[in-house]
């Protein structure tokens, strides 16, 4: 297929659970002009009829069939996780583009392997990290980028809820847990809210109602070099869920949520000049000042162009324009090693 052709992209989709069916085939359903999905491949049969009748595409129980078929040019892995690095370099080996569901490896031996299959066929690897796509991240990095917050301290990031689940995911075998279902989106937010410094890692995982044998409670600290602490929590064990967002800086504090966010903030040039005093506070009363407070919030609007598919527009330049690829594998690989160092620091 020509580089510089306009012609939509052939994609064949690998897994059809929650994943390949209500994110990616919902997302190319919505962009023909660009994506069209001409196969599938699933162990279920009924998961086969169901697109075969819906999509009017080819079917494949067998993943090697699957990969044989010509017409398809970019195969979408969203096969259980424990199965991302084995189906990725089968399909780059086969000549195929790969785009591979979260998180792409569970450890950086697999990831490796994945970006060697990548270069040594020639053929592209990318990661659907689409979170880095919502409005409200992107909203906290520009506000972040403007200054206005100062000098950053400390970002918060959590995804709490309280509630069991006993699916495939909460398995280790599976390469389930909490920390590789969700944590690598914030992790993978968070990473790019600070420098490619190396940060110090404590990483607590804990199973609180999950089923399974994998975590269901997270808590991840990073501190780099003159970088603020960044504090990601995932929990299911939280029936009072806090903010999404906590940033704060040294001239103010943004909170929120993905649906809405607000930051409170002053302006340093506004304040008088102050000096330290070693005598006695009058009435021994601690040190007050009136401060001005600016306020701006953001709050999400309805949008026909989601995340999902602001990752697949930039993929399609990619392939079709030649534009940088926006997510390479090298840098999901840092934060699969990430990933890696919480394991080992924990028995689950």
């Amino acid at each position: 297929m020509d580089q510089n052709s306009e012609s939509p992209i052939q994609v064949g989709v690998a897994g059809l659970g929650r994943s390949g069916w209500n994110i990616h085939i919902r997302t190319f359903t919505n962009m023909q002009d660009k994506f069209q999905v001409v196969a599938v491949h699933d162990i279920d049969e009924a998961r086969l009829k169901e697109a075969s009748i819906n999509l009017g595409c080819k079917t494949y129980s067998r993943y090697e069939d699957f990969l044989a078929d010509s017409d398809v040019e970019l195969v979408v892995v969203a096969t259980p996780t424990y199965l991302h690095p084995h189906h990725s370099i089968l399909a780059l080996k086969s000549g195929k583009k790969v785009v591979c569901e979260k998180p792409m490896a569970t450890n950086t031996k697999d990831a490796d392997q994945m970006i060697k299959a990548s270069a040594e066929t020639g053929s592209l690897l990318t990661v659907f990290q689409n979170r880095r796509y919502s409005k409200d991240y992107i909203t906290v990095k520009e506000v972040i980028a403007s200054g206005k917050l100062g000098r950053i301290v400390q970002i918060r990031m959590a995804l709490n809820s309280f509630g069991r689940r006993w699916d495939w995911q909460t398995l280790k075998e599976m390469g389930g847990g909490t920390l590789n279902n969700n944590g690598i989106h914030l992790l993978d937010c968070a990473l790019q809210l600070i420098s490619e410094k190396e940060p110090e890692i404590f990483c607590h995982l804990d199973r609180a109602l999950t089923l399974g044998d994998a975590d269901d409670h997270v808590k991840l600290i990073l501190k780099a070099p003159e970088e603020p602490l960044i504090d990601i929590e995932l929990s299911s064990a939280c029936a009072y869920p806090t903010e999404t967002w906590l940033v704060m800086g040294t001239c103010g504090t943004l909170i929120g949520t993905p649906a809405e966010l607000k930051w409170r903030y002053i302006k340093p040039e506004e304040l008088p000049p102050r000096t330290v005093d070693k005598q006695s506070t009058p009435d021994r009363s601690y040190n007050r000042e009136e401060l001005r407070f600016y306020e701006e919030s953001w709050q999400l609007e309805k949008d026909s162009v989601t995340p999902e598919m602001s990752f697949y527009n930039d993929l399609y330049n990619t392939i079709r324009k030649g534009a940088p690829l926006a997510v390479t594998p090298q840098e999901v690989r840092k934060r699969i090693a990430i990933l890696e160092r919480c394991h080992q620091m924990n028995n689950l």
